[in-house]
């Protein structure tokens, strides 16, 4: 066997003329920073989460960076955020000067816990970060209820979870400012790197959109010093023909999803818990087993690849040693990326290499 954990290779074959049309065009046009691809694109995805402003960005990281900064977060301020997340959650918050404050998760979404984000507020938190971890949504409304009640600026997270619903609307308008990120394999992926800021706040956007360009709406007119933070016309244009497919192939992923779900049932995995409030995308389908490590290789053996997301949680990650915070500080993230293991998956993904995959997970338990 040689099963991916995603093959972008088979996605691009099922839409080639499209993209190579797409591609084709900017470079005839010779448009390549700004122009038309990055506007329509800003206006398709904006439209796409239900809200009023787009504002694409060279990345997901400075997608959150360029936010923090247009809400005014600096230094003596916090920010609570989860530590079962990637690191580019948490940068963002310290390139502004804010200090990072963590707040467990909850044992059943792996998303944070809001009693346990209650605990963290104190007179110096200015903002929340609730990141839609693999694809399955926070529990939104009581965050925005505790976001108002503190008036704590809200910024969701949305990087692995294009398209995933709460409550029957797209994530993305919740927060005052949503962020996603385009990287290769996310559920809508460029080919590079490429992010967006997305908010009903017309003074946000424009601030995004100010920072990420120099400061400056107009050529050699600064208004204030910013960042070289654009967009690539080429990847946008790449983007507008791929969110033409997104809801097909998160249809694709859910029913994967339902298919590995009933495969596992009797097996000793965890598998995910689709919330009530939610619909999942799967941008990851992780499953939790006491035999992670053992299961990853087994795996492998076979032809099969896996992925560890994430295999130490940020709270215990070198980088912030100097929050001096120590194993124990937040025991169901600790839990989980103990045991967390993603299996393949993406849309074009064979119900028979579901099958196959599923019988060597069973081979691996019944010779334990």
């Amino acid at each position: 066997m040689n099963i991916p954990l995603i093959d972008l290779k088979v996605q691009y074959q099922n839409i080639k003329d499209e993209i190579d049309k797409a591609i084709r065009k900017v470079i005839e046009s010779a448009q390549f920073a700004g122009g038309e691809e990055v506007t329509g694109f800003e206006h398709e995805f904006a439209e796409f989460c239900g809200v009023k402003y787009g504002v694409a960005t060279s990345n997901g990281s400075t997608a959150l960076d360029l936010t923090l900064l247009a809400f005014g977060i600096g230094e003596g301020d916090e920010v609570i955020t989860t530590p079962a997340t990637f690191i580019a959650t948490t940068e963002a918050i310290t390139h502004t000067g804010a200090r990072i404050v963590f707040a467990d998760i909850d044992p059943d979404s792996y998303n944070i816990n809001l009693k346990e984000i209650e605990k963290k507020i104190t007179s110096r938190t200015r903002a929340l970060i609730p990141v839609h971890l693999f694809g399955q949504p926070c529990d939104m409304d009581p965050i925005i209820e505790l976001a108002r009640k503190h008036n704590l600026i809200l910024i969701e997270d949305a990087a692995q979870s294009h398209g995933a619903e709460y409550k029957g609307k797209r994530v993305g308008q919740f927060g005052d400012a949503s962020i996603f990120s385009f990287y290769p394999g996310k559920n809508l992926g460029a080919y590079g790197h490429a992010g967006i800021v997305v908010t009903n706040r017309e003074d946000i956007a424009n601030k995004v959109n100010l920072l990420a360009n120099h400061g400056r709406h107009e050529k050699y007119a600064h208004l204030i010093e910013g960042y070289n933070y654009q967009a690539d016309a080429i990847q946008m244009a790449v983007l507008r023909v791929k969110l033409r497919h997104l809801v097909d192939w998160n249809e694709k992923r859910r029913q994967n999803a339902k298919i590995y779900n009933s495969l596992l049932e009797t097996l000793p995995v965890l598998s995910p818990k689709e919330k009530e409030y939610a619909k999942h995308v799967y941008h990851l389908y992780v499953i939790k087993t006491e035999k992670r490590n053992e299961l990853s290789e087994w795996l492998n053996s076979k032809g099969i690849s896996t992925g560890i997301h994430y295999p130490v949680p940020l709270h215990l990650q070198p980088a912030y040693k100097y929050l001096d915070l120590v194993s124990g500080s937040f025991p169901v993230t600790e839990e989980l990326c103990s045991k967390v293991l993603s299996l393949p998956m993406f849309p074009e993904l064979k119900e028979d290499d579901i099958i196959s995959i599923t019988e060597e997970i069973k081979k691996f338990f019944s010779l334990q």
